[in-house]
């Protein structure tokens, strides 16, 4: 008798602890991905929901331009108004309220 483990024990071990790994990476991955979804599903509701609200108090169909046109303007006119806390880093927002993903952004219409 022999003490210790053999080579096809510690074998074994290793390939079953790696596919145990495998299994865990792969759920903490669909677990960002939701948040994600998540994360943009609310700012695309934040954003609609002021513009919404903009249109109805203003009675206007355009969106107020605020500083330098660098594809924030309508946002910061949105947050001059009241109608929201901070620009959004994940959307834009054109002059007829339409919201467009940023660049890089993981968000998609």
């Amino acid at each position: 008798m022999a003490d210790g483990f053999s080579l096809i024990e510690l074998l074994i071990v290793i390939v079953v602890l790696g596919l145990l790994a495998t299994v865990v990476v792969f759920s903490v991955r669909g677990i960002t991905d939701e948040g994600q979804d998540s994360t943009c599903s609310q700012h695309r509701r934040v954003l609609s929901t002021a513009i919404e609200a903009y249109f109805a108090d203003s009675g206007s169909a355009m969106l107020p331009a605020v500083g330098v046109a660098d594809g924030e303007e309508y946002e910061r006119g949105l947050v001059q108004a009241h109608m929201m806390r901070e620009v959004s880093v994940y959307f834009s927002v054109d002059a007829n309220g339409d919201l467009v993903p940023e660049a890089g952004s993981p968000c998609t219409i």
